[in-house]
C-alpha cells in the first residue's frame, strides 16, 4: 500500500488476500460457508489494522471487531450469530493446508490452525470478537508479495461454499494475460473446492462436478465480476487435469435488489472510537448509505480532533446533522437550480478555520445564508489538497523513531482525555501500537504538524484559494 495514499486503510471491504492463503483445504473437520466468509472478514479487518501500524506487532497481538458487524460484512444475518460464535470457538483447533495455486508451489503451510487464539466477550450488551494469527500468517497478511483482490461484497452474494472457494481462486487470474488458472489434477480441485476433508472419502470428480462445480460456475457468472468456464483435460475418457478460463466482466449483475448492503466492520470500529454505538450507526447506514456515512464520519473525526473548536457534546447527533444537512442541501439545489446554493455541510477546509473564529455547531441547515465568495469545486480542490497534506505528515510520523513518536501519541491521549473523547477502544489500540488510525491518528497528526510545520500547516496555498468576493 502506498504510504502517501490519503485514503483511510479501513475504507472499503476489500481484502488483498495473499496467494499463499487462497486455497484452504480442510484437514480435521468441515468448514462452513459462514465460517469461511467470517474468516475473510476477519482477515480484512486485520489487514486494515496492520496497514495503519508502522511496525509488525507482537506475536500475541489481538485484533478485535463487533461480531454483528463482521457478520453483516459477510452478508450473513443475525440468525447466524449462534453458529458463528460456535465456529469461532472451534476455529483455533481447525487445521487446514494452505496451498498456492501457482504451478509447482504445492503446500505452503501444512496443518496450520486458522487462528492462534480467539475470544468472545460482551461489551455494552454486544458480542465482540478478539483474535490472533500464527506469525507466518501475520507476515504475509501485512506485506503480501502477491495477492488477489477479493471484494467481500461480491463474496456475500455467493450462496455456496464451492462458489466462494472457486471465486477466490479465479480472482487471482482476472488480470492474467493467459486468462487461465493452473492445471491441477481433478482430485486436487475436489479437495480445494470442498468444505469437508477429502482423502478416502473424496467424491468422484464426475459427480462432484455435476453436484457442486457446475452450479458454482453458474452462480459466479451470474453474481460477480467474473466469467468462468470449466476446461477438462482427458486421457481417453478419463479426466486427469482441470483448469478454468477466467474473464473479467464489464458489469456484474445484482440480484436480490432491496436487500441490505453488507456493512464494513472497520466502519463500525471507527464509529465506536467516537462513542457512536453500532445500533445508532446502523440506522444512519440504512437511511443514508454506506458511502455517505463514511465520508461524513471522516469529517466528524477531524472535527473532534480539532483543538481550536469546543468539544462536541454528542458525536452521533453531529454526524446525523451532517448527513441530513447534506441531503436537504442536495434536494434544494435540484429543486431550485437557479437559486443560490444553500451552505453545504462543513468540509475539511472549513474544519481548520483560524483559532479566533467562533465555532458553529451543528452546521447550518438548508435555507441559511448561502456561502459567498467560494465555488463548490474550490472546496473540493482544497479538501483533496489537505488530504494529501495529512498523508505526508503521517508518513513523517512513520519515519520517526518509536520513542519520538510516543511523545506525540501521549500528548494526543492527554488531549482526548481532557475533552472527554478518550474511549476504551482508543486506549486499547494505542497500547497495541495502532496510533496513526482513526480519531487518535487525527490528533497525533495535528499536534505533530502544528509543532513541526507551524499552525498554518493545514492552510492551502494561495493558488487554491478562491478570489475575494
Amino acid at each position: 500500500m502506498n504510504p502517501l495514499d490519503p485514503r483511510d486503510p479501513a475504507e472499503g471491504p476489500e481484502l488483498r488476500k495473499p496467494h499463499e492463503m487462497i486455497v484452504m483445504i480442510p484437514r480435521s473437520k468441515r468448514v462452513t460457508l459462514t465460517g469461511r466468509r467470517l474468516y475473510n472478514a476477519m482477515l480484512q479487518v486485520a489487514q486494515a489494522r496492520l496497514a495503519a501500524m508502522d511496525a509488525m506487532p507482537q506475536a500475541d497481538f489481538m485484533f478485535e471487531a463487533p461480531l454483528p458487524a463482521l457478520l453483516r460484512t459477510t452478508g450473513s444475518s443475525g440468525e447466524d450469530r449462534t453458529a458463528a460464535k460456535r465456529y469461532l470457538r472451534e476455529m483455533r483447533g481447525l487445521e487446514v493446508d494452505w496451498e498456492s495455486t501457482a504451478p509447482g508451489d504445492g503446500v505452503k503451510w501444512r496443518g496450520f490452525s486458522m487462528l492462534s487464539e480467539v475470544a468472545i466477550e460482551v461489551r455494552n450488551g454486544e458480542n465482540w470478537v478478539s483474535w490472533s494469527y500464527p506469525p507466518s500468517i501475520m507476515t504475509v497478511l501485512r506485506e503480501p508479495q502477491r495477492w488477489a483482490s477479493i471484494d467481500l461484497d461480491v463474496l456475500a452474494r455467493l450462496g455456496t461454499y464451492t462458489a466462494v472457494a472457486l471465486y477466490e481462486i479465479c480472482a487471482r487470474y482476472r488480470d492474467n494475460p493467459s486468462g487461465l488458472t493452473s492445471r491441477k489434477p481433478a482430485a486436487w480441485w475436489s479437495d480445494a473446492l470442498n468444505q469437508a476433508p477429502g482423502g478416502a472419502d473424496r467424491r468422484e470428480w464426475r459427480k462432484f462436478k455435476s453436484e457442486r462445480v457446475r452450479p458454482a460456475i453458474d452462480e459466479i457468472n451470474r453474481e460477480t465480476d467474473l466469467e468462468v468456464e470449466l476446461i477438462e483435460h482427458k486421457q481417453g475418457r478419463a479426466v486427469v487435469e482441470v483448469q478454468f478460463a477466467v474473464r473479467r466482466r464489464l458489469a456484474a449483475s445484482r440480484t436480490g435488489a432491496g436487500l441490505p448492503e453488507p456493512v464494513d466492520a472497520n466502519l463500525v470500529l471507527r464509529a465506536e472510537s467516537l462513542g457512536i454505538r453500532e445500533i445508532k450507526l446502523e440506522g444512519l447506514l440504512t437511511e443514508f448509505g454506506d458511502e455517505r456515512v463514511r465520508q461524513q464520519l471522516e469529517v466528524l473525526e477531524r472535527r473532534v480532533a480539532n483543538n481550536r473548536l469546543s468539544p462536541l457534546d454528542n458525536a452521533y447527533s453531529y454526524l446525523r446533522t451532517l448527513l441530513r444537512t447534506e441531503t436537504v442541501a442536495g434536494t434544494e439545489a435540484t429543486a431550485r437550480p437557479a437559486q443560490p446554493r444553500p451552505a453545504p455541510a462543513p468540509r475539511v477546509a472549513e474544519l481548520v478555520r483560524p483559532a479566533g473564529e467562533r465555532e458553529m455547531s451543528p452546521p447550518p441547515a438548508a435555507g441559511s445564508a448561502p456561502t459567498a465568495g467560494r465555488a463548490e469545486p474550490d472546496a473540493d480542490v482544497q479538501a483533496r489538497w489537505l488530504n494529501g497534506r495529512i498523508a505526508e505528515i503521517r508518513q513523517e510520523l512513520v519515519m520517526l523513531a518509536p520513542e519520538e513518536r510516543k511523545v506525540w501519541v501521549d500528548r494526543a491521549i492527554q488531549e482526548l482525555s481532557a475533552k472527554g473523547a478518550l474511549s476504551a477502544i482508543i486506549v486499547r489500540r494505542a497500547s497495541q501500537g495502532d496510533v496513526l488510525h482513526g480519531l487518535l491518528g487525527s490528533v497525533v497528526v495535528r499536534l505533530y504538524a502544528s509543532a513541526t510545520h507551524g499552525e498554518d500547516w493545514n492552510q492551502p496555498p494561495a493558488s487554491l484559494l478562491p478570489p475575494p468576493p
